[in-house]
């Protein structure tokens, strides 16, 4: 399938249901991701969020605050690119 190609509404309900958190701040990011982004969200998007998913709630937040950057396996370029959009503005 396309990297750019948008995902189908099985895809993305299954990718809602992956992004619960147990944080309620990582949920914030989360939520504020779909809620701006939701119709035109990417299977490379998905991909990314999905790698970002196996990562602890901890770890995730510390990404998500800028505590630390992604390394090594984790510092793909759709990775940083999905960070970048999750990052992109304070949550209130």
């Amino acid at each position: 399938m396309d990297d750019n190609a948008l995902l189908d509404e099985r895809a993305l309900s299954k990718l809602r249901w992956r992004c619960r958190r147990g944080l309620l701040e990582n949920d914030l990011f989360i939520e504020r991701f779909f809620a701006r982004h939701e119709s035109g969200i990417t299977v490379r998007q998905a991909r990314a969020m999905n790698t970002l998913m196996d990562l602890s709630d901890n770890d995730l937040l510390d990404l998500l605050l800028r505590r630390v950057e992604p390394q090594g396996a984790l510092a793909t370029e759709e990775v940083v690119e999905l960070l970048d959009v999750l990052r992109a503005s304070p949550v209130h």
